[in-house]
């Protein structure tokens, strides 16, 4: 997603873990890659072994000095981070993102606390709407209400124009329908808006999205708290790597 981001205006080619093998074998014509790998571990040296495998330029994107995918890529850039809970992510991929499109984070800070969070408690799901210009951040926002919440939580994210194509047939009382720099005046029973801070781009959202979802972690149980050290015991048995709850 923050290749998406960082390459939204260019004729580039966009994969995951699921999808690389398939896109270099119907573009043959892709000569390099931007590996974008917080840890540069997991899925990271799977792809870019078979990268150099097939020839291919990589360039890794990554917070970590000491990446697995290091040894195979042609160029590395480390980007600073702070200690976080394992999958936030949000000093990692906001700090590549921020790079790009050159915002001042105090200033972002600033409109995060005068941002004023309502009861959140009520609801079971959340309807995120964002404008068209920040549709690529949507992603965004679904895994981390994935990772956060599981199934306890729903979380959904579109667009005004998006919404409009039947994402409100059925209602739910116990929806909340949050507007991030769009005010919302038209879809879903309760509505609350945030504003962005002037001439935001995709790091300001980011961080407000990312904000509201911490504040309705933060009102319901503790779901992620109470199960992120066995699921980091699974997912290190999985990746064969060690993989901590706090990443430092």
């Amino acid at each position: 997603v923050t290749g998406k981001i960082i390459f939204e205006k260019s004729d580039a080619v966009f994969a995951d873990e699921g999808t690389y093998l398939t896109k270099l074998d119907a573009i043959p014509e892709i000569d390099s890659a931007f590996l974008f790998s917080a840890s540069g571990g997991k899925h990271a040296p799977i792809i870019a072994k078979e990268l150099k495998k097939r020839k291919k330029k990589i360039i890794l994107i990554t917070n970590n000095q000491d990446a697995m995918a290091k040894k195979f890529a042609d160029k590395t850039l480390v980007f600073p981070k702070n200690p976080e809970p394992y999958t936030y992510n949000t000093s990692t991929y906001m700090g590549m993102i921020l790079g790009h499109t050159k915002e001042n984070p105090k200033i972002i800070l600033d409109h995060l606390k005068k941002l004023k969070i309502p009861n959140f408690k009520p609801y079971d799901s959340f309807y995120i709407i964002v404008p068209e210009e920040f549709e690529n951040v949507r992603e965004l926002f679904l895994t981390k209400f994935d990772e956060l919440f599981g199934s306890k939580v729903t979380g959904r994210c579109f667009t005004p124009e998006q919404t409009k194509h039947a994402k409100t047939v059925v209602p739910d009382d116990k929806e909340l329908f949050i507007g991030i720099g769009y005010k919302n005046t038209a879809f879903g029973n309760h509505r609350v808006n945030f504003t962005l801070p002037k001439d935001a781009k995709a790091a300001s959202i980011m961080a407000v999205g990312y904000y509201i979802i911490g504040h309705i972690q933060k009102q319901k149980p503790a779901y992620f708290k109470n199960n992120i050290v066995t699921y980091c015991k699974t997912a290190s048995k999985l990746f064969s790597q060690t993989i901590n709850p706090i990443v430092e």
